[in-house]
This record gives C-alpha cells, sequence and structure tokens, in this order.
C-alpha cells in the first residue's frame, strides 16, 4: 500500500494562456503558475487537456514547461502530457519533455484506435523505459475509449518508474482495491471524487477547477488530514456547484476556465456564451466569498 505523495497533494491541471491572435504566452503562463503555487498547489500539470494539448505543438508543449519552469523555480514538480495515438510520437514528447525540465510524465492511454490491453501495458511500458522521468498513468476512458483495466495496472506498478495515476474511472472500488494493494499514488481527476478518493488513501488530486478556486480545493484535504472529516465533506460540497459547471454542463473545462480568467481559446473550441460565463461567475463568487469555517 502506497503512503506516497510523489507529487504533493494539490495539483492543478493548468491551462496554457494565448495571446489574443492564438499564440503561446509564457510570460502569462509564468505569472498563473507563479499565482496558482502561492494559493495553494503543491505542483502543476502541464500540456493536458486542460491545457489544450491537442491544438498545441510540440515546440510550443516544451516552450511551455520551460517558461513555467523558470517562473516557479526548481522545488515546484511540474508534470506534462505527453500522450498520443502514436507510441512514437509519444516517446518523442517524453524525451523532449525532460529536456525542457518537467519532473514527470502524466500518459493516456492511446485513443481512438483503441488497443487491446496488452498493448495498452506495452505502451505504458516503453514510455517508462523512454527517460529517467516518473509516469503517472491517466486512465480516462471517456476521452481515449480505451479503460486501463485493473490487472493491467497492478502489472504496471511493478515498473519503478509507473508511481502514480490520475484516476478518471468513476470506479471507486477498483481504485480503493489498487490504492491498498500497490504502490500507486492515486490522484483524482475528477472533482466530484476529490474527496472520497482521498478518504479512500488517494494521494490528492489533479485538478482543473483549481485553476480558479485553489485554496477552496485544497482546504478540503487539509480539513480531513486534521481529522475533521465533517468539516472536510461540507468544505468538499461546497465545491461541487462551480465544479459541476465547469465540468459536467457540457462546457469543456478551458473554456470555463478561461471564461472565468479571460484568455483565448483555440478553435475548434469557442469561448462561453454570455449565459455560461454570467452562471460561472456568480458560482465562483458563490465559492470565493464562503466562509472558510462552516
Amino acid at each position: 500500500m502506497s503512503t506516497e505523495r510523489p507529487f504533493g497533494r494539490a495539483l492543478c491541471a493548468m491551462i496554457t494562456p494565448f495571446t489574443p491572435s492564438g499564440g503561446l504566452d509564457p510570460d502569462r503562463a509564468g505569472e498563473l503558475a507563479v499565482r496558482l503555487v502561492a494559493e495553494g498547489c503543491d505542483g502543476l500539470v502541464l500540456n493536458g487537456t486542460t491545457g489544450e494539448s491537442p491544438t498545441t505543438s510540440d515546440a510550443e508543449k516544451a516552450a511551455l514547461v520551460r517558461a513555467v519552469r523558470a517562473a516557479v523555480g526548481p522545488d515546484v514538480p511540474l508534470l506534462t502530457g505527453v500522450g498520443t495515438a502514436d507510441t512514437r510520437h509519444t516517446l518523442e514528447l517524453a524525451r523532449q519533455a525532460e529536456e525542457a525540465g518537467a519532473d514527470g510524465l502524466l500518459v493516456a492511454s492511446p485513443y481512438y484506435s483503441r488497443p487491446p490491453q496488452a498493448a495498452v501495458e506495452a505502451y505504458f511500458l516503453r514510455v517508462a523505459d523512454a527517460t529517467g522521468l516518473p509516469v503517472v498513468v491517466y486512465d480516462i476512458p471517456g476521452r481515449t475509449g480505451t479503460r486501463v483495466e485493473p490487472a493491467t495496472l497492478r502489472r504496471l506498478a511493478e515498473h519503478p518508474r509507473i508511481v502514480a495515476v490520475k484516476d478518471c474511472s468513476y470506479d471507486l472500488y477498483a481504485a480503493g482495491r489498487l490504492i491498498a494493494e500497490t504502490p500507486l499514488a492515486y490522484y483524482s481527476g475528477c472533482e466530484e471524487l476529490n474527496l472520497p478518493l482521498y478518504a479512500l488513501g488517494g494521494a490528492g488530486f489533479i485538478s482543473t477547477v483549481a485553476n480558479v478556486a485553489p485554496r477552496r480545493l485544497r482546504e478540503v484535504l487539509d480539513a480531513f488530514d486534521a481529522g475533521d472529516t465533517a468539516r472536510a465533506a461540507r468544505l468538499h460540497a461546497r465545491t461541487l456547484p462551480l465544479a459541476e459547471l465547469m465540468m459536467a454542463s457540457g462546457l469543456p473545462g478551458t473554456v470555463a476556465v478561461k471564461a472565468l480568467l479571460g484568455g483565448t481559446v483555440r478553435e475548434p473550441l469557442q469561448p462561453a456564451d454570455r449565459p455560461a460565463v454570467d452562471g460561472l461567475r456568480a458560482a465562483y463568487e458563490a465559492l470565493v466569498q464562503a466562509e472558510s469555517v462552516v
């Protein structure tokens, strides 16, 4: 059973800031990263879905890692997404990430082709062997079309550099078994399960909502660690209306974050319309203005 938190507890799946003309904005990325760390994020995850990785080039991905590393310094854990539908491309991105200064790799299973489990396992092992960086398996079958099955994760856990899972499987039973029976550190990738997974022994969360409310998400874990589980549950419940609007109302999380923080999204994404923005702002204000002690 793992009690390790290899990248801290509270991680933000950070957006990628763009200029008004659509180019990468490394200065704004650095400023956002510094703010997120100051407001309670232990580490940052770059170039994920929230970071619009399907529409950023390999060069932009590396530039983003370098810019954020320069801004936050050497001690803040930086993970970067490298998963693609092509093993060869994924390996190239992994090596590039290591050179750019990343501390770990977030790797989704190959998407669209829906490979069988033996091929999924071989893919993750190839990535783990490609660099000296630790690997976080990203299990998100709703996007990739392929589950990383529990039996596959048990075998992958034997590799010394496969250290964690970002879990979006919505299978708490399997997650609880794997937390108890393997050394894998489990990070919730679904805000509504941040506290339930943590209560099962999870390591923490990797959150899109943390872009806008990092303190509110972290204080849930703080309350649980302090032994006040009732308060943790109440604080967690307070995050759910905003999380639902941002993550489960049909609006992509990236679009929701940029509706609140400002910023350009790349097509095919489109900015939120005015009713959506107004709803997000109301939910955000209700959360951030709430008393911490409940």
